[in-house]
């Protein structure tokens, strides 16, 4: 979806398509009538934004067939679907019964990194419409904290400068621009916005930024106001923002309350469980580490890496983070200008979520993502925003 910003830019709402995972260009198309069609419907609109998530052989497969790519050119067209935005974040085998820590790999040391960041790169620029200014993408926070040295960090780095000069070129060649944007999360390099602002001002460059995921945010007890200010202050550009909510437990003391916390101590995706105290931040690298005690605090608030469906906050005596979704959303687009122009919903734990909250059919997750839509584009137009046809 597009909406209009009181400043007259254009800002797009989209939803990633990583919440139905397929590694081949067959399965990327079977997705477009599937489920992505089914939202526009439910939606009611000509034309619905989703950022595409390619896993390594679909983005080899669209990278070098000219072929491959008009057909998902046409296919997008047809069903009314648009791409300014892709998840460069995992880079395969993320519908795997165990993700884990597996989707922190390859990492930016890693030569195939840069290799599948720039595949992605000429994809998207062959994929956008041709009246929008630009494309993002998405991608890992450099590394997962572990064996990250320094090597590491100065092969990293180099890749990097790497990216953002091939990017050049590819503007160049194309007219077409893309942006990159690391996407902070707990347990990796860059796990909050103020640990992004050291190696985004060394790259330095327009064509790197940040990627705002409101559940890492909210997980990490960020603030977003303040954590949004640092950045700007800092010349660090929002790229990009994903819309999620993150799991929240007041008083993780409580029985019933960790009851309800083991329902999402699920085997598929790590559930990096924070708590904020008075000597900083304390984790755990998933949740039932938290569950088994001895690590976090109980007499202070948890939050865990679950994105939980925005419109359905889980059941007391649980709830969402929702409200810092909320805040961030009002200081990105609430000004004279929006602090950015590409917004992802990403909710991609719907087959995580406990048993008796999972859809049971495509026509039921269609509900669900086209509700969460729905209150997506609720919260800009609360900010003056205006639908565009």
């Amino acid at each position: 979806m597009r909406l209009r910003h009181p400043d007259g830019s254009v800002v797009h709402l989209a939803y990633c398509t990583n919440v139905h995972p397929a590694e081949t260009l067959d399965g990327v198309l079977a997705q477009l009538d599937t489920h992505c069609t089914a939202v526009r419907e439910r939606l009611g609109v000509p034309r619905l934004g989703i950022g595409l998530w390619l896993a390594r052989d679909a983005a080899h497969t669209l990278d070098t067939d000219p072929r491959a790519l008009r057909t998902l050119r046409t296919a997008l067209d047809r069903a009314g679907l648009e791409v300014v935005t892709l998840n460069g974040f995992p880079y395969q085998g993320f519908g795997a019964e165990e993700v884990k820590y597996r989707v922190y790999e390859p990492d930016w040391a890693d030569p195939e990194r840069l290799a599948y960041t720039l595949a992605l790169a000429r994809v998207l620029a062959a994929l956008l419409p041709d009246d929008a200014a630009e494309g993002t993408i998405s991608t890992l926070p450099l590394a997962w904290r572990t064996a990250h040295d320094a090597p590491r960090a100065a092969r990293a780095h180099a890749a990097l400068t790497e990216l953002v000069g091939r990017l050049d070129d590819l503007h160049a060649a194309t007219g077409r621009s893309v942006r990159v944007a690391l996407e902070p999360e707990p347990g990796c390099v860059v796990e909050t916005c103020a640990d992004a602002i050291g190696p985004l001002t060394s790259v330095g460059h327009a064509r790197l930024g940040i990627c705002v995921d409101t559940c890492h945010l909210a997980t990490s007890f960020e603030e977003p106001e303040p954590a949004l200010a640092a950045l700007t202050g800092a010349g660090v550009e929002v790229v990009k923002c994903q819309l999620s909510a993150a799991l929240h437990a007041e008083h993780p003391d409580r029985p019933e309350v960790r009851a309800a916390l083991a329902a999402f101590d699920e085997p598929r995706f790590l559930h990096q469980t924070r708590a904020t105290t008075g000597s900083g931040l304390l984790g755990t690298d998933d949740l039932g580490p938290a569950l088994a005690g001895g690590t976090l605090p109980t007499d202070t608030p948890w939050r865990a890496h679950f994105h939980v469906p925005l419109h359905a906050p889980p059941a007391e005596p649980l709830t969402s983070t929702l409200p810092v979704l909320r805040r961030t959303v009002a200081a990105l687009v609430g000004g004279e200008r929006p602090l950015t122009r590409h917004l992802e919903v990403e909710t991609y734990t719907w087959q995580a979520l406990p048993p008796a909250l999972r859809p049971r059919d495509a026509g039921q997750l269609a509900d669900g993502i086209a509700a969460e839509l729905a209150l997506a584009r609720d919260l800009l137009t609360d900010h003056g925003l205006k639908e565009l046809p």
